[in-house]
């Protein structure tokens, strides 16, 4: 069989349109929905590896790779594609004001895409690479009931997170020798979000760089199909009868 084939698609958003590729079940429900963001000066289909592994394992998914909303504005060389929000002259002190003012096109983009699909927010999943996994997990900081999961490759939070988002679970995915986003920030928030009672995975691989590494998409994979959240773990538990019962003398720790 051939890989899975993504087509060239315009979405319509209450800001603007947007281009993307994306698979859509052939037939029958579309029973999740994943959007897929590309990092800075690449577009859309920089995310295709890691889309059609999804489409592999989801054949009743819509899994969209959207092109950022901006053309890339960097240093010459560094990319010909689309930007989220612009890297020229970014620094600690600038990136958080970068991404806030990026956020609501961002945010609004996955509103339209749930509404299209009529897709509630548990069913959605974010993932980002590099500048577009920024956006994805400050998105969920920002708004309530975005998404059900992330899944955030070789990014990190523009600052460090001073709540963990209710009810979405935050998947890291780095390589350990990537030069471009050290894995230190990443590592730090999945730390403090744990903390906060957040839902988090971190999967830190050694000998890799800044890249959508096919090891790093194997780990997203994994955590997809065996990390149980703890909203799942919550209502299974909120579900199940209790059933009365009388303590045996060895639990009770009688002779």
């Amino acid at each position: 069989m051939g890989k899975p084939l993504l087509a060239v698609w315009r979405v319509q958003t209450h800001a603007m349109p947007v281009t993307a590729l994306a698979h859509l079940p052939p037939s029958g429900p579309t029973e999740l929905l994943f959007l897929l963001f590309h990092g800075v000066g690449a577009d859309a289909a920089g995310m295709t590896p890691l889309a059609q592994r999804l489409v592999a394992e989801y054949p009743q998914a819509a899994v969209v790779c959207l092109n950022a909303p901006d053309a890339f504005d960097g240093v010459p060389g560094g990319g010909s594609g689309w930007q989220w929000f612009s890297v020229r002259g970014v620094s600690d002190a600038n990136r958080a004001e970068r991404v806030a003012l990026a956020l609501p096109r961002f945010i609004a983009t996955v509103r339209a895409l749930q509404q299209q699909f009529g897709m509630t927010w548990e069913r959605t999943a974010l993932a980002g690479f590099s500048q577009g996994a920024i956006m994805a997990l400050e998105a969920v900081q920002a708004e309530p009931a975005l998404a059900g999961r992330v899944l955030a490759f070789s990014g990190r939070h523009a600052v460090q997170p001073a709540h963990a988002p209710h009810d979405t679970t935050l998947h890291f995915f780095h390589g350990m020798v990537d030069t471009v986003i050290p894995p230190g920030p990443a590592i730090d928030s999945a730390e403090r979000l744990v903390a906060l009672g957040g839902d988090v995975t971190a999967d830190v691989l050694p000998h890799i760089g800044h890249e959508l590494h096919p090891l790093l998409m194997d780990k997203a994979i994994e955590q997809l199909r065996t990390f149980l959240p703890k909203k799942l773990w919550r209502d299974v538990m909120s579900e199940a009868p209790i059933v009365p019962r009388v303590a045996s003398s060895d639990e009770l720790g009688e002779d």
